[in-house]
């Protein structure tokens, strides 16, 4: 612990006893001076901090090996206005920034952490108050030293400050390095919020994108069924089918009535969820269209990236900040063990007169120091740090747990990826050999090789496979947007 007391130097040419006149004129002053040297001297006992060990590998699982050190911008520095090319998305993202509630709880957390930072931080200063005022009092004439009754009164104006405390030790400087780090974290979780709301912004508009596409296949299947279903009922009544391929062709029919009706109900809920997210109704004219189209506006990441870029992101930096508010606690609460130095002090006049509290010899001046020396607290003080310390603790393991959890995001992000080429690949060739069955199947039947049964299967694996595509095409654009949001883009 280091102190230092700094000397009131007095120049020649100043009078001694020009010098005794102003220090006994205006004590407070000096006291004020004295009080700034003592707390500019005061110690810190905050624990020296140290950032724990990320518990996970130096690098991510299916991650891209590189020669060279990755040199393409990493996630957290692009913007996301960059990221998503779609002009659409972009200003739905816009919309949803300006109007999100969960969002806007976020900003106003900060607000209320900024100000009760500012309250913590005034503790370091004296607060300094102007008071007036008046006592009148009565004594009977049996109480009296000249057996009259007679009323006494008294005015005074003073200035000063009550119950400042010294931090000699460091308590309160600890208490307001906490409610800083606070502050802080509450900053990083509104970037963690706002990553997050980019993120279902963007998958929310995608899986619209989706499900549009989907519903317009059910509509172009029921259309398609629709017109098999009557040439099928028209050679029922010529007598070229049976009844059983009728039923079989309304069998379909109803299929895909049926899907279309989920689909426009999906669709119309998936802008629900959108209209929730932005927080207002979204205009038409900013809906997407197919997905085929939305997948190429947004961007892939290289995935060659240590994991320690896992720290940059504001989850991570928040808890981060919570471990450093925690360990701040610790210094508070060893800081309680010694002595507490508060001071009361004022100056002013003082009169039994009102015209008389401003004439000349009306000074007066009040000086009350106050020490604190905790001797018996029945195991306050202790189990006071005991619970600061294990505090800390806590917040080791959540800082370790939040960087794991990261750490896994991106590991499942990374080997979804690893797969979803292929697989795109396998549906597209699934697709285009379900086609050629279909065109097979269709003229086998209408050569009286083959049942209606056989075309009505390869209907079916054709819709499905459709059906398919459109699902692993949605995977790898909201594959690419959770990278993205696990490597901590999406904040500026």
């Amino acid at each position: 612990m280091k102190t230092h007391a700094k000397a009131l130097l007095v120049p020649d040419s100043v009078p001694v006893s020009s010098v005794r006149r102003a220090r006994a004129a205006t004590p407070l002053r000096s006291l004020v001076v004295a009080l700034a040297a003592a707390t500019l001297g005061a110690c810190s006992m905050i624990p020296v901090f140290e950032r724990p060990a990320a518990p996970v590998p130096a690098t991510f699982p299916q991650a891209t090996p590189t020669a060279a050190p990755v040199v393409a911008p990493l996630a957290d520095t692009i913007a996301w206005r960059d990221y998503f090319a779609d002009q659409r998305l972009r200003e739905v993202i816009a919309l949803a920034l300006e109007n999100n509630r969960d969002l806007r709880v976020a900003a106003l957390n900060i607000e209320r952490a900024r100000a009760q930072y500012g309250i913590q931080q005034a503790d370091l200063f004296p607060s300094i108050a102007v008071s007036g005022g008046q006592s009148a009092q009565r004594v009977p004439g049996d109480l009296s030293m000249t057996g009259d009754s007679n009323v006494s009164r008294q005015y005074s104006a003073n200035l000063g400050f009550a119950s400042y405390e010294l931090d000699f030790f460091g308590r309160v400087r600890s208490l307001e390095e906490q409610a800083l780090q606070n502050y802080l974290a509450t900053e990083e979780a509104r970037r963690s919020a706002q990553i997050s709301l980019v993120a279902e912004v963007a998958n929310a508009w995608l899986r619209l994108a989706a499900d549009r596409e989907r519903l317009a296949l059910a509509h172009n299947t029921r259309q398609t069924r629709q017109a098999s279903f009557d040439l099928v009922r028209r050679s029922l009544e010529l007598g070229a089918v049976s009844a059983l391929d009728v039923h079989q062709a309304e069998t379909l029919l109803q299929s895909a009535r049926a899907d279309a009706a989920r689909f426009e109900t999906v669709v119309a809920q998936d802008r629900n969820v959108l209209a929730q997210l932005v927080g207002g109704g979204v205009p038409d004219t900013l809906l997407p269209d197919g997905l085929e189209q939305a997948v190429a506006t947004v961007a892939e990441l290289p995935a060659g990236v240590p994991s320690e870029v896992l720290t940059r992101r504001p989850d991570i930096v928040q808890a981060e900040r919570a471990l450093l508010a925690a360990n701040a606690s610790i210094g508070a609460a060893r800081a309680a063990f010694f002595p507490r130095i508060t001071l009361t002090a004022t100056a002013g006049t003082a009169s039994s007169t009102l015209d008389g509290l401003f004439g000349g010899g009306s000074g007066a001046w009040s000086f009350v120091p106050q020490l604190r020396l905790p001797i018996f607290e029945a195991g306050r003080l202790q189990a006071s740090l005991d619970l600061a310390e294990i505090q800390r603790d806590i917040n080791v393991a959540q800082y370790e747990k939040a960087i794991q959890s990261a750490f896994r995001e991106v590991a499942d992000a990374l080997a979804e990826r690893a797969t979803v080429a292929e697989r795109i690949d396998a549906r597209r060739k699934q697709v285009a050999a379900t086609q050629n069955s279909l065109k097979l199947s269709d003229a086998r039947y209408r050569g009286g090789v083959d049942s209606y049964l056989s075309l009505l299967d390869a209907q079916r694996s054709l819709y499905a496979a459709e059906l398919e595509l459109i699902g692993v095409r949605l995977i790898e654009a909201t594959n690419r947007v959770e990278l993205y949001k696990a490597l901590g883009g999406g904040w500026q």
